[in-house]
């Protein structure tokens, strides 16, 4: 996506060779516009898949899921990180990993939101190492659903995440692949 690409080189911020920081397109701030265009495009490119339900994890995966979700006709549910007071007690859990927190976090999802029957497209912001994107594809299985696929908005290239769900033969679709960042700005693979 030509738009999320010149978006990325105007506002994202290079923390480091391995950090960008998307917060004025897709973690604090939302553009709605720019959204409802990456979930059409998941849409189109997973249309034919029969999917039943999108699924993502609290909190930056939501609008692009949601987006998702609204242009395939289904609904979408998110893997909440915390346990709240008010958390389903019979829910899937799988321990992840955060890499932008630092912090190993629980993935919990409700038993009740998945099912057998459903074929299920992930959704998820940027994938790096791909822990919590391996925590929901756990999930999936154990509830022993149908994965259709992920969709993922940035692909950083340089991490294992996006490798290590594609050599488990899972489809994944990127709107963008990251080269590399550093000195050169950010480098696009494609």
């Amino acid at each position: 996506m030509e738009e999320l690409k010149e978006r990325i080189k105007r506002e994202g911020v290079i923390a480091s060779q391995q950090v960008l920081k998307l917060d004025a397109i897709l973690n604090h701030q939302v553009d709605p516009a720019l959204t409802m265009e990456m979930g059409r495009e998941f849409a189109s490119r997973f249309g034919a898949d029969g999917v039943t339900k999108v699924v993502t994890v609290e909190s930056s995966g939501i609008p692009v899921a949601f987006a998702a979700a609204l242009e395939l006709g289904v609904p979408m549910i998110f893997a909440r990180r915390k346990k709240t007071l008010l958390a389903d007690p019979d829910s899937y859990v799988e321990r992840v990993p955060s890499f932008t927190k630092g912090i190993v976090t629980d993935l919990m999802l409700p038993k009740r939101f998945i099912k057998k029957e459903d074929r299920v497209l992930l959704i998820d912001d940027i994938i790096a190492n791909g822990d919590a994107a391996r925590g929901l594809v756990k999930i999936i299985h154990s509830a022993e659903a149908t994965l259709v696929g992920a969709g993922i908005v940035v692909e950083k290239c340089f991490q294992s995440g996006a490798q290590s769900l594609r050599d488990q033969g899972i489809r994944l679709e990127s709107l963008v692949r990251i080269r590399s960042l550093g000195e050169d700005g950010v480098v696009f693979e494609d």
